[in-house]
């Protein structure tokens, strides 16, 4: 016995009549007897008395009508339970995020995947760009955001570029001007980043200021919150970050971008080759942005 056969018993005996119920559940009526003898069959005694004026329930009919409705309803119920469920179910991305990142960027971003993958529920998790790649190759991030190019077998998405700058202590003579060439940081003692933080901005940097022939008395620290703090502690006369990183961090200090060469950081979205439909469909929504 199936719950089809029931609804359409059921059918039958609302409608009183097989040519009506028929009509009503898209179907023939030589095929919709046939689906009424098999339940017979099944349940072992005649359900309906066909007559010249329709059909009526015997007493077997009529005791099984009442149990068919409720199941039906009860099977009805189970399905709309179970869709609301699915409905609300949602799959966990976790998101790495670089220190840094702009909150209005990011804010943005989350209301976007919000309304595009509803079904996503993201877990941010705060990493430098060495700790994200890692851990999205070990598979404890689903996707990162990291200020260089992905390698191996990664998939990635470039985003966005900031350049950099320095934000200059107050009253130094690097604070004049509406920016700082490359040369202009000989002698400067400066902080900026460990390469365990931006491996790739960091050779980038030293590099180009090399090419350039400029040294800069480098103070290298690891740092997200604290520029202020490990600038006074190196005695650094300035401090190279975005410009977004500077008014937050280091309010008060000028920010200058460093021009001839420029200096940009990269922001990257990566994420493993195989994965989940809902990663691939969150990595889309971001790179579309």
């Amino acid at each position: 016995m199936e719950l089809r056969h029931l609804r359409y018993f059921v059918a039958v005996a609302t409608e009183g009549s097989l040519t009506r119920a028929a009509e009503r559940l898209h179907l023939t009526q030589p095929s919709l007897s046939r689906q009424i003898r098999q339940l017979e069959r099944d349940i072992g005694a005649p359900l309906l008395e066909r007559g010249a004026t329709g059909t009526t329930l015997t007493p077997a009919g009529a005791a099984l009508h009442s149990h068919a409705v409720l199941l039906l309803r009860l099977a009805d119920a189970t399905r709309e339970t179970a869709h609301a469920a699915a409905g609300r179910s949602r799959e966990v991305v976790g998101i790495g995020i670089p220190p840094g990142l702009s909150a209005e960027w990011l804010l943005d971003t989350l209301a976007a995947l919000d309304a595009a993958v509803p079904h996503a529920a993201v877990a941010l998790t705060e990493a430098s760009s060495t700790e994200q790649l890692r851990m999205v190759r070990e598979g404890r991030l689903d996707l990162g955001l990291v200020h260089e190019q992905p390698a191996g077998s990664l998939r990635g998405a470039r985003l966005f570029d900031q350049p950099f700058g320095v934000a200059v202590r107050p009253g130094h003579p690097l604070a004049d001007g509406p920016a700082c060439r490359l040369r202009d940081l000989d002698g400067v003692r400066i902080l900026a980043h460990g390469r365990q933080q931006v491996p790739v901005a960091h050779d980038r940097l030293v590099v180009a200021a090399h090419d350039a022939g400029v040294v800069p008395l480098w103070q290298f620290a690891q740092f997200s919150e604290h520029a202020r703090a490990c600038a006074e502690a190196t005695k650094s006369d300035a401090v190279l970050l975005t410009e977004h990183s500077a008014t937050r961090l280091l309010p008060g200090w000028p920010w200058r971008p460093v021009v001839d060469p420029a200096l940009e950081l990269v922001t990257w979205l990566v994420w493993p080759p195989s994965t989940r439909t809902v990663v691939d469909e969150v990595a889309r929504t971001i790179s579309d942005r």
